[in-house]
């Protein structure tokens, strides 16, 4: 595989809530090399969450994460 559309980050079908409360449902995206993202949003829509996810501080309910 050549090294050009090697993705560094894969999420596939990522949901995570707390109780009741939906943080996202189903996200999938890639970050390839080289490519920079940014996480925009209101206060309490699940930037930190996604990140604790990454991170592997936090467990998504469902979906992967490959790295």
């Amino acid at each position: 595989m050549s090294t050009d559309n090697q993705h560094y980050v894969s999420v596939r079908g990522l949901s995570k809530s707390f109780d009741a409360t939906q943080v996202f449902e189903n996200l999938d995206f890639d970050i390839a090399k080289g490519e920079f993202i940014t996480l925009l949003g209101p206060s309490g829509c699940g930037k930190s969450t996604l990140l604790r996810c990454l991170a592997g501080l936090e467990m998504p309910d469902t979906g992967t994460i490959s790295v």
